[in-house]
């Protein structure tokens, strides 16, 4: 298969296109660099069925493909409320562009969607049939509301003009070649353990979170890909769900560190409970993770040491 990644140069991109390129796929790695990095697919350079290619998704582009994993888009808050219109041309116009794409040259797409089209949700855990509690005006709308309307987007070219979508709700996802700024929790905690500086949580800690290690999603991924009977949404998360401060205190017992925890007022519209119901994900594509947040988080942390080196 020829595929397409979009975002493919970014934490989870990065790992995807590494999995594709090992099965023997030609891979087209598409990135504008803004919160993706060359460094992450260095790697894959040298390799002869992997390209690389600087491109903004908000502009067309004419390609040949038979598959198209769309990833593109800032993911964390303080990336995506860095330009919020921007984050609403990436989700919509990049998610036209690709489908239109996929429409002309009778490619599969995939959408990677979020669980922040959940909002914060009223229903625990989560299932897809929930249609969510999203403020549609607040500061974390524009990522929220991208996505609602790029999964609108992919099942309206699936009706009106027989797209062959593929569409995953993406839960909290962790693992090596996160961004160490990208204000994320796994990510921040991390940072702040290893530099002995005190732990930022928001809240009072007992918001939860299902934490899911970053090779299991990309099993995912290409899973929801290959599987042929249903387009989705399929929510891809770890149903384990764990305090805010279960994870801030795993986190400083496995660095050794000697951070305090530090507690903050919880940002506006963040979501209190947070965890996936995989059901659809077991019985369509016979997924489910495996990696336990203990061993993750050690991978996790050695890959941040090395990188402070």
């Amino acid at each position: 298969m020829r595929t397409l990644v979009t975002g493919g140069a970014g934490f989870l991109g990065s790992h995807l296109c590494e999995k594709l390129v090992d099965a023997g796929h030609d891979v087209l790695c598409l990135d504008n660099y803004f919160t993706g990095s060359k460094d992450n697919v260095a790697h894959l350079l040298d390799r002869t069925n992997f390209e690389l290619l600087r491109h903004d998704i908000t502009q067309p582009i004419l390609l040949e493909v038979d598959r198209i994993h769309h990833l593109a888009c800032p993911a964390s808050p303080v990336h995506y409320q860095h330009n919020p219109v921007k984050t609403v041309k990436t989700s919509v116009m990049g998610t036209i562009h690709m489908l239109g794409l996929a429409k002309r040259v009778k490619a599969r797409m995939l959408l990677a969607s979020t669980s922040e089209v959940y909002g914060d949700p009223q229903q625990h855990p989560q299932t897809e049939e929930y249609w969510g509690n999203v403020n549609p005006i607040g500061l974390r709308a524009c990522y929220d509301e991208g996505k609602r309307v790029a999964e609108t987007l992919c099942f309206d070219y699936h009706r009106q003009n027989g797209v062959d979508i593929r569409v995953v709700r993406i839960f909290n996802t962790y693992g090596p070649r996160m961004h160490p700024n990208d204000g994320r929790v796994v990510s921040n905690f991390i940072v702040q353990a290893l530099d002995g500086e005190d732990i930022t949580v928001y809240g009072d800690g007992s918001q939860t979170r299902s934490f899911c290690y970053v090779d299991d999603l990309v099993r995912g991924l290409l899973a929801m890909m290959d599987q042929d009977d249903h387009p989705g949404p399929v929510n891809l998360g770890n149903p384990v769900e764990f305090t805010i401060r279960e994870l801030a205190e795993k986190i400083i017992e496995k660095t050794g560190s000697t951070s305090r925890i530090r507690f903050e007022p919880l940002p506006s519209d963040d979501p209190v409970r947070r965890q996936p119901d995989i059901t659809r994900a077991r019985r369509t594509c016979g997924w489910e993770p495996v990696v336990e947040l203990d061993e993750g988080l050690d991978r996790t942390i050695a890959w941040f040491r090395r990188l402070q080196r």
